[in-house]
């Protein structure tokens, strides 16, 4: 069951989207120390809790036997398109097609907020979810490295 986040729920999608995007930093040797930004280091409650209160961003989360087990996040822009932010579903929850209903289900929700494209950015070392966002309509656009990453950023567009 996919739902909009609660404020209650801040806490939980805050271990949720940290425990998710550890196995990302584990896999390709991103620290704390080496990247603070990158998203299981810097994300905090009240980091969404900004992102829920005051920017008012779409938030939804994967509920499966009581457990809050996906997550993501829209950022509307001014230009018709949107971002989808934090993309996560808890590994022990991961091969059940949770993150494709989150992705399908993000698609929906922007487009009926009248954006025509998702941007979505990446880890570009991370082939596996790059081949996944292609297998589900999302095309490569580029790439950029960032003085703060000691990865690079990909970057991939849908039209919805």
């Amino acid at each position: 069951m996919i739902r909009e986040v609660k404020r209650e729920d801040i806490p939980m999608c805050v271990s949720l989207i940290r425990s998710s995007f550890m196995t990302v930093a584990a896999e390709f040797g991103i620290t704390r120390e080496n990247a603070p930004r990158f998203t299981p280091f810097a994300v905090s409650d009240d980091r969404l809790y900004r992102h829920l209160d005051e920017e008012h961003r779409p938030m939804f989360v994967a509920e499966e036997d009581c457990v809050l087990c996906g997550y993501y996040a829209l950022l509307i822009q001014e230009n018709g398109e949107c971002e989808l932010n934090n993309l996560a579903v808890l590994p022990q929850y991961r091969h059940r097609g949770i993150g494709r209903q989150l992705l399908w289900h993000s698609f929906s929700v922007a487009k009926n907020m009248g954006c025509h494209i998702m941007n979505i950015g990446i880890v570009e070392q991370n082939t596996v979810l790059r081949r996944w966002y292609e297998q589900n309509g999302a095309i490569h656009t580029g790439t950029r490295k960032f003085e703060f990453f000691p990865f690079t950023c990909g970057y991939l567009k849908r039209e919805l």
